[in-house]
C-alpha cells in the first residue's frame, strides 16, 4: 500500500509537468476512448509509439511508471486469457476442449495492450505529473456550464480535491498502524480467510477512528477560516492556455481523429492495393 502512486505526484519540469491540467484532462479521456476503438495493428503501433514518446518527455522512471500498472494486473491477464480461451478461429494447441487460437492470441494481445497503454496514458497525465490540487481546479473549470442547472461544481471538486489529498495519508497512516499492530502480537496475514478477515479488524478499527478524527479536525479548520463555499471565493493562482498546451491538445485530437478514419480509410486503400496488386 505505501508504494500506490494514487494521489501522488512526481515533481519534476518537463513539457507534460507544465502542460494546463485542464488540457491533460481533455486529452486523457479522448486518449481513453481512442486506445478502446483502435482496431487496426498499424493505428496501435501509433500509439505505442505516442506513448513511449510521452514517458521519455516526462522524464519519469520507467519503473514508477511501471507502478500504476501493477494494481490491474489481474485485469489485463483476464482479459488476455478470457480472449485466448474463447475467441474461435484457427487453431494452434488443442487441450482437451479447450483450443487456442490465431485470432484469440491476437485479439487477447490487443486487449492487453489496449489496458496497458490506456494506463500508462492516464498515469502520466493525471496522477505522476499533476498535482491532486490541480486536478480538482481542472475539474471544476471544466465542469462550470453545469452551474446553469444548479449543479455543485465547487463542492464537488472540492470533495474530489479532499480525497486525492488524504488518499496518501491514509495509506501512510494505515501502515503505521499495521506496524503498530505487528508489534503488539496481531496476527492478521497468516491463517484461512476468515481469520485474516477477523485479524483485519485490529487495523480497520483504529484506521476509522483516525479517518474520521482527520475530517473533524479539517471541517474546524475550514470553518475557522470562514469557508462558505464558492460565495465571494478568489484564487491564489489562475491557469491560461499558452501555445503548448493548444499545439499539445491538437495532436492528441488529431490522434483521436485517426482512430475513426482509420476504421473507414485504411480497409478502403487495403482493398484498392490488393486489385491492382
Amino acid at each position: 500500500m505505501n508504494k500506490s502512486l494514487l494521489g501522488r505526484s512526481i515533481p519534476g519540469d518537463s513539457l507534460l509537468h507544465r502542460l494546463d491540467a485542464r488540457v491533460k484532462f481533455i486529452a486523457a479521456i479522448l486518449l481513453m476512448v481512442a486506445i478502446l476503438s483502435t482496431r487496426d495493428v498499424r493505428v496501435m503501433a501509433v500509439f505505442v509509439v505516442w506513448t513511449i514518446a510521452l514517458m521519455v518527455i516526462s522524464r519519469i522512471k520507467l519503473t514508477i511508471i511501471l507502478r500504476s500498472i501493477r494494481p490491474l494486473v489481474f485485469i489485463i491477464l483476464f482479459a488476455f486469457l478470457l480472449h485466448v480461451l474463447t475467441v474461435d478461429g484457427r487453431t494452434i494447441v488443442q487441450i482437451g476442449p479447450v483450443a487456442i487460437t490465431e485470432e484469440g492470441l491476437f485479439s487477447g494481445s490487443m486487449t492487453a495492450l489496449r489496458l496497458i497503454l490506456m494506463v500508462v496514458n492516464t498515469s502520466l497525465f493525471l496522477t505522476l505529473t499533476t498535482t491532486p490540487l490541480a486536478i480538482a481546479d481542472a475539474l471544476e473549470s471544466l465542469l462550470a456550464p453545469l452551474r446553469y442547472i444548479r449543479f455543485p461544481v465547487h463542492e464537488f471538486a472540492m470533495m474530489m480535491s479532499i480525497a486525492l489529498r488524504f488518499v496518501p495519508t491514509l495509506i501512510d497512516e494505515s501502515v503505521k498502524i499495521m506496524k503498530a499492530q505487528s508489534s503488539r502480537g496481531a496476527d492478521y496475514d497468516t491463517g484461512g480467510p476468515l481469520r485474516r478477515m477477523r485479524g483485519l479488524v485490529s487495523i480497520l478499527v483504529p484506521l476509522f477512528i483516525s479517518s474520521f478524527r482527520r475530517a473533524d479536525d479539517l471541517a474546524v479548520a475550514m470553518d475557522a477560516r470562514c469557508y462558505q463555499g464558492e460565495v465571494g471565493r478568489t484564487r491564489l493562482y489562475t491557469s491560461q492556455l499558452v501555445m503548448r498546451d493548444v499545439l499539445f491538445l491538437a495532436v492528441v485530437v488529431s490522434l483521436f481523429v485517426l482512430v475513426f478514419v482509420s476504421r473507414t480509410l485504411l480497409p478502403t486503400v487495403s482493398g484498392i492495393m490488393s486489385m491492382v496488386f
